[in-house]
């Protein structure tokens, strides 16, 4: 990985770019992984870099619907794997939730590859890479689940998800927790819950409210009446119209 000094501006948001080129050439990540990561920037640089207090109250909501869930999946993908695979097997932990990966972009050696990074960070089973059922009304190799896992789940964490498979899961009375940095996409606007952040914040800030919201009766139910995902993704365009307004002024 290139040495990027600390004092650097863009520091993280460099870390995360190298940590994705090497993700790439370890055939982890594919180009068009890359891209994506280039557009969710572009987002992340309109809410001024860092986690908005909408965000926080996405994540609590989200920490609280894992809670709740009788059979939690949380889906990875390439940049998923290449970016926050320990924080995702340790979140997967908390909430007894199965780890299952999802490609639209798939090969066995691409998937077996991200196997191995998941369980080299403490997974003890990962599903995926036999599928043997499919999402309904998906055509595409992202409709490719199986029965233990996506297929039987009630709540799916799909971060860094693709528009078409967030549809699909709602369409199958499923709920769904979106970490996805544009608040127009369909992947936020067909989640039950839309966490707008970058997804290395994202994870560790769900699971921090899992823990926070696990002993607390009260607190889980306020965490989901209070959390409604269109005024919380209304609330964050505004703070990304603020911003885009200062720095023109």
């Amino acid at each position: 990985m290139t040495e990027i000094p600390k004092t650097h501006p863009r520091y993280a948001s460099l870390v995360l770019r190298e940590k994705l080129v090497e993700g790439f050439k370890e055939g982890i990540v594919v180009p068009q992984g890359l891209i994506a990561h280039g557009r969710g920037e572009m987002f992340y640089y309109l809410l001024g870099g860092r986690t908005t207090k909408e965000a926080r109250a996405a994540s609590r909501a989200a920490a609280a619907l894992l809670l709740k869930a009788k059979r939690p999946v949380i889906s990875v993908n390439g940049n998923v794997a290449a970016l926050c695979p320990r924080e995702v097997v340790e979140l997967a932990q908390a909430c007894s939730a199965k780890i299952e990966i999802g490609l639209f972009h798939r090969s066995d050696e691409r998937v077996s590859k991200i196997q191995a990074v998941l369980e080299k960070h403490g997974a003890k089973e990962v599903l995926g890479f036999l599928p043997d059922a499919r999402i309904p009304g998906l055509e595409s190799m992202r409709g490719l689940c199986t029965r233990a896992g996506i297929y039987s789940a009630d709540v799916v964490l799909i971060p860094l998800e693709d528009g078409d498979r967030a549809e699909a899961l709602a369409k199958t009375g499923k709920k769904t927790i979106a970490v996805d940095l544009n608040p127009m996409s369909r992947t936020a606007r067909s989640a039950t819950v839309s966490v707008v952040d970058e997804v290395t914040k994202a994870i560790p800030e769900i699971m921090r409210h899992f823990e926070d919201l696990a002993e607390d009766v009260e607190a889980l139910r306020k965490a989901l009446s209070s959390y409604d995902r269109d005024e919380n993704l209304a609330q964050v365009m505004q703070v990304m119209q603020k911003n885009l307004g200062t720095r023109l002024a």
